[in-house]
């Protein structure tokens, strides 16, 4: 089984949209938000996955959900089906954190070639957890995202230095780093340098949840991408459609 975030209480988070971050931006591609998270960073714009009723961890809007109206458990064939309905051939699974679910999410992917095979499959990651073995061996694509000290978790939690190195030895790995402040460029920096993350897998990118935000932040981000020599990523679908579920 596998535990999904919600659009609106008991429809699944399962969409077809563009991919709005990172190394396939603008690609067509259908969409599974995963419910659960393993770390609880403070400008989390999909706080609907993990904050739910008794979870204190500190979060900017202080907002929390209820867990019945924002989380529903599908059995692993009954998502690949809504999944192959769409017309995407390009898959997403994020969350959340979606390696938590590894196992059921390995089935859910071998029920899929079933039914649609072939499917490019991407998986976002906040790094601190391993692929389960099957899951790995399925995926083409993932989108690494260490979260920095702004995020408000503990380094200890959330930079994790065996994750970290086989992240950075892992050929379908980039890094995606969410960027608010210069002292978040020089911590990145110094995570690059430390596991020899290469520049053309490495995406800086300006953390807001709205346009008005991102656009002030990307003029200096940018900038400083090209200065250094690492890529420069947007937020597109903030731009496209606003902070909202199912986009």
């Amino acid at each position: 089984m596998l535990t999904l975030a919600t659009t609106t209480p008991g429809e699944p988070e399962i969409f077809a949209s563009l991919q709005g971050e990172g190394p396939s931006i603008g690609r067509a591609s259908t969409f599974v938000r995963l419910s659960r998270c393993n770390l609880a960073c403070e400008w989390c714009d999909t706080a609907y996955t993990w904050r739910f009723a008794g979870d204190n961890r500190p979060h900017r809007d202080a907002l929390t959900f209820e867990r019945t109206d924002n989380q529903v458990t599908l059995n692993e064939a009954e998502v690949a089906g809504i999944i192959a309905a769409l017309v995407p051939d390009r898959l997403v699974i994020t969350g959340g954190e979606p390696l938590l679910q590894g196992a059921a999410l390995a089935r859910m992917l071998a029920a899929l070639d079933e039914v649609r095979p072939g499917m490019h499959v991407e998986v976002e990651t906040n790094s601190t957890v391993a692929p389960h073995p099957a899951l790995a061996a399925r995926i083409d694509q993932f989108n690494v995202s260490p979260k920095l000290t702004h995020s408000g978790n503990p380094a200890a939690l959330a930079l994790l230095p065996d994750r970290l190195a086989e992240w950075a030895a892992n050929p379908r790995a980039f890094f995606k780093f969410v960027v608010a402040s210069e002292a978040d460029v020089a911590e990145v920096l110094v995570l690059q340098q430390a596991y020899a993350i290469q520049p053309e897998r490495l995406f800086l990118m300006p953390e807001g949840r709205s346009s008005d935000v991102i656009r002030e932040r990307s003029r200096w981000l940018a900038d400083s991408c090209a200065k250094l020599g690492l890529r420069f990523t947007d937020r597109l679908h903030i731009h496209l459609w606003g902070d909202t579920r199912g986009t």
